[in-house]
C-alpha cells in the first residue's frame, strides 16, 4: 500500500485540530505518587503490559501475568515487577538497561478501567525485593523496579468497545489462529510439524514452567 503523505498528520497543532481538548479533570487525574486506591488495584493485578524503548528507538510492549502479589508496591513511588519465565529474548529487560522509559498497564478482569503508569525504570537484583513476592512464587532472577513519573486511571471505553470481558462475544474469536498455527505458517519448523503438535508441546513446557516457578 502507498500513503499519501499529504494525508500524513506530522506535528501536534495539526492533531489538535482533529480534537476537542481533554476535559480539565483528565488532565488533573495524573498524579507523580500512587494513592491509597491505586495500590491496592495495583497490588490486585495479575496482568500488566510493559512497554519499553530501546537504546535505538525500537519500541516495544511485553505482558507480564502472574498471581496476585507478583507485582510490589515499594512505597508511594516505586513499583517491583518480578520478572517470572518467559522466552529469554530479553527485549524489555535489555530495553531498561539500554533505555529506562517504561509505561505500565495494569489490567484487573472484569474491570474497564485499567491503571497507568509511567516512569523510569531499572532492572534489580537486590535481596529484599526479590523475597518480597507475595505471590507464593521463588525468588525471581530480577525484579523490574520502576519510578513512578505519572500514574491514573483510563476509562473502560476501549475494554466496552472490544466486549473483552464478555463471554457471549468470545465465539467470534474461536477460530482465529493461535500461536502454533502462527508458528507453522511462518515456515520455521521442520516440514511434517503439525500445528497440534506445536501446541502440545506448547502445553506441556508452559504447565512446566509455571510449576517450576512456585514456592
Amino acid at each position: 500500500m502507498v500513503f499519501d503523505p499529504t494525508h500524513i498528520v506530522t506535528n501536534v497543532e495539526q492533531l489538535r485540530t482533529l480534537y476537542r481538548m481533554p476535559h480539565q479533570l483528565v488532565i488533573d487525574k495524573e498524579r507523580p505518587v500512587i494513592d491509597d486506591a491505586t495500590r491496592e488495584f495495583i497490588l490486585r493485578a495479575p496482568f500488566v503490559l510493559v512497554g519499553t524503548v530501546g537504546g535505538d528507538g525500537t519500541a516495544d510492549v511485553s505482558p507480564r501475568g502472574g498471581p496476585s502479589g507478583f507485582v510490589q508496591v515499594l512505597d508511594d513511588t516505586h513499583v517491583a515487577i518480578a520478572d517470572l519465565s518467559g522466552n529469554n529474548r530479553l527485549d524489555t529487560l535489555e530495553n531498561i538497561v539500554a533505555n529506562g522509559q517504561v509505561g505500565l498497564l495494569f489490567v484487573l478482569p472484569g474491570q474497564g478501567e485499567t491503571v497507568r503508569l509511567n516512569g523510569h525504570a531499572f532492572l534489580s537484583t537486590e535481596p529484599a525485593i526479590l523475597e518480597g513476592f507475595t505471590a507464593g512464587l521463588k525468588p525471581p532472577k530480577v525484579a523490574i523496579v520502576v519510578e513512578v513519573v505519572g500514574t491514573y486511571i483510563h476509562c473502560a471505553k476501549a475494554m466496552q468497545r472490544s466486549r473483552i470481558w464478555d463471554p457471549a462475544s468470545w465465539t467470534a474469536y474461536a477460530e482465529a489462529p493461535d500461536g502454533a498455527e502462527i508458528l507453522v505458517a511462518q515456515q520455521l519448523l521442520p516440514s511434517g510439524v503439525t500445528a497440534q503438535m506445536v501446541r502440545d508441546d506448547l502445553d506441556t513446557g508452559y504447565a512446566r514452567d509455571l510449576v517450576d516457578e512456585r514456592a
